[in-house]
């Protein structure tokens, strides 16, 4: 059966080709009873509109440049793929360009999304610990960042939010009845280790609890700190009942050090991490309590803010999505044989 056209929509409502255009197109001056019946037609013929004729009629490409500082990282993957599904239901298209994590490859990117006249433009950062150069007003059409930090205030930004995140931290621990929580995190001056810090030492103090070894430790990201970070804290168990891991690679670092050590996860200390890192391998593992930042979620996000039409959608500067906390067996909340036989392995 061949496809439906304009003319047969245009037919079915007693109206001319025009007029079906234009409403469908979100114009045109008739009544709402008019309009009603265009849309209904439409759906009834299941009429899809030509792309290529639409974006002559309008002066739109129905194309978005989405511009990634390193679309293949772990992080920043899950967000473009969220990206992508949003645009695809709205039937725009997508064209992703990538820096590659390479900064001299931007001017070379920014100067074909000019040259495609895409209807905008979602930057898609690999973290928040370096700003980007604002790129607005390189373009007419509106430019979004996500998961990661443009220079300019003015710019829309979305990012998890860092304080929820470690006050659910916090307060699931103290749920548990953990009184003596630690920190182990990455580096001082990131800003991710300074919200989650933030928000943690908040739900602490609200609690009138102090932190545990009196300030946190600071590494990197990795295993091999949090194993490191694991083999001090050997010789100061019983200062701590819990502790808030910077993310889920130091959590499985310190597990392997405290299992070596003969320290048990959960009975003798409790462990959530953060990134739900579980969740983007595809692995099954329920070990780890963890702390899902909801990356292709703020990836849907940041593609419908782009394509509202109502500028308060698209508020300046930086927008946080709420974070969840996924649980585990690492804190207690689910027992071993629901993990499965072999459900966390260290080696």
């Amino acid at each position: 059966m061949r496809p439906a056209t304009l003319k047969d929509v245009a037919a079915e409502c007693g109206v001319s080709v025009p007029t079906a255009s234009r409403v469908l197109n979100g114009g045109g001056h008739v009544s709402a009873e008019t309009r009603r019946r265009i849309h209904e037609a439409a759906e009834r013929l299941d009429f899809r509109p030509n792309a290529l004729a639409q974006s002559f009629a309008l002066g739109r490409s129905f194309t978005v440049g989405v511009l990634a500082q390193k679309a293949s990282g772990n992080f920043s993957t899950p967000v473009i793929t969220g990206i992508i599904a949003e645009l695809s239901r709205r039937d725009v298209a997508v064209l992703v360009y990538d820096d590659e994590d390479n900064v001299s490859a931007r001017p070379d990117n920014l100067r074909t999304l000019q040259a495609r006249r895409v209807d905008g433009i979602i930057v898609v950062g690999d973290g928040t610990d370096m700003p980007f150069p604002s790129i607005s007003k390189m373009f007419r059409t509106p430019v979004i960042h996500v998961f990661g930090v443009s220079e300019s205030p003015e710019d829309t930004c979305f990012l998890p939010d860092d304080v929820q995140a470690g006050r659910l931290a916090a307060a699931h621990l103290l749920d548990q009845g953990r009184t003596r929580i630690a920190h182990v995190t990455a580096m001082r001056y990131s800003r991710a280790v300074r919200g989650r810090l933030k928000g943690f030492s908040a739900e602490l103090e609200a609690a009138g609890r102090p932190l545990a070894l009196a300030e946190p430790l600071f590494g990197d990201w990795t295993i091999p700190w949090g194993y490191r970070a694991g083999q001090e804290l050997v010789d100061r168990f019983g200062a701590f009942d819990a502790i808030f891991c910077g993310n889920d690679y130091i959590a499985l670092g310190i597990t392997r050090a405290f299992e070596r050590a003969g320290i048990r996860v959960p009975e003798d200390v409790a462990l959530v991490g953060y990134d739900n890192w579980s969740k983007y391998s595809g692995s099954p593992d329920r070990f780890l309590t963890s702390i899902d930042p909801k990356l292709n979620e703020l990836g849907h996000l940041a593609a419908s803010a782009l394509l509202s039409q109502e500028p308060s959608k698209r508020p300046n500067g930086i927008n946080y999505q709420s974070c969840e906390l996924v649980p585990g067996m690492s804190s207690g909340m689910l027992p071993f044989d629901e993990l499965g036989a072999v459900a966390f392995r260290l080696d």
